[in-house]
């Protein structure tokens, strides 16, 4: 199945940003981690494959655990810095929907953060349900709609500077987006077929520097950094600017932020009489 203008886009933005990423956005997005193996039921002896492991924090919890942990990514950058970080993980470049995998091959699939990039989420999800075996559990975490005050931060930044999104973003094709809603998680997920599905809010504070917030966006990592990044070096100080000024909002005592971030995490299971154990 061919990419969408989406996907390519996708590959782009993060082509290259392992390092910037690990040091700002990479820590924020473990923070869900346990309570996305929690869903998945992964435990020790079960087959894990982790899509779009970005850093490895989820494949290195799980092999904390005991699982039998395979992980994916579509940048070549993050897979080798996983590779590194978690020696227990079999990490491959690979990006959904196409998954190298036969079918029913794993008890658990975990995707942390991963369907907020991809351009057919439907598909995508056939994809995870395909490599579950009969009765495992897929569990999923992305960013709600709309978005916590800390999270929209940045994109208030670039709004108070009159920036807009650039036409070469395209956002996600009308026919494969959904609602970032609980009730529009599950229905993605029941259309999949899949079962007992649950989608629960997760909220916390990520807590951070001004400095080190800012470092994403300034390396052009994510959609927020490459629309920055786009706008020159005159803009882009405007746009750093506006930044510090909203940010005095989320900033404590001894001058770190405290932001505010919500996401979904949701589950089910694939349908079908299967083995429980590894």
């Amino acid at each position: 199945m061919p990419g969408t203008p989406f996907d390519e886009s996708e590959r782009r933005i993060w082509a290259g940003s392992a390092a910037a990423y690990e040091a700002g956005f990479g820590r924020l997005c473990a923070h869900p981690v346990p309570r996305l193996l929690d869903a998945a039921g992964v435990a020790a002896g079960i087959r894990v494959l982790d899509v779009g492991t970005g850093m490895g924090s989820a494949a290195a919890a799980a092999c904390a655990r005991g699982a039998r942990v395979v992980a994916v990514d579509a940048e070549p950058d993050m897979v080798r810095r996983a590779a590194r970080a978690v020696p227990g993980a079999c990490v491959h470049i690979a990006a959904l929907p196409q998954l190298p995998y036969i079918k029913g091959q794993f008890d658990a699939v975990v995707g942390n953060f991963v369907l907020n990039h991809v351009g057919r989420p439907r598909a995508a999800l056939d994809a995870l349900r395909r490599v579950t075996r009969p009765g495992g559990r897929i569990a999923l975490t992305l960013w709600a709609a709309p978005a916590a005050p800390g999270q929209a931060l940045l994109g208030r930044a670039v709004q108070a500077a009159g920036v807009s999104r650039p036409s070469f973003l395209p956002a996600l094709a009308p026919e494969d987006d959904f609602p970032r809603t609980e009730e529009g998680v599950v229905g993605l997920l029941r259309d999949a077929g899949l079962t007992e599905t649950v989608c629960r809010p997760v909220s916390w504070d990520h807590h951070t520097t001004p400095e080190e917030w800012w470092s994403g966006p300034a390396a052009g990592v994510a959609t927020i950094g490459r629309v920055v990044r786009s706008q020159g070096a005159v803009v882009a100080e405007r746009i750093r600017q506006h930044f510090v000024v909203l940010a005095a909002e989320f900033t404590d005592g001894d001058g770190r932020l405290v932001l505010p971030h919500r996401a979904l995490l949701a589950s089910g299971r694939v349908a079908g009489a299967g083995r429980t154990g590894a």
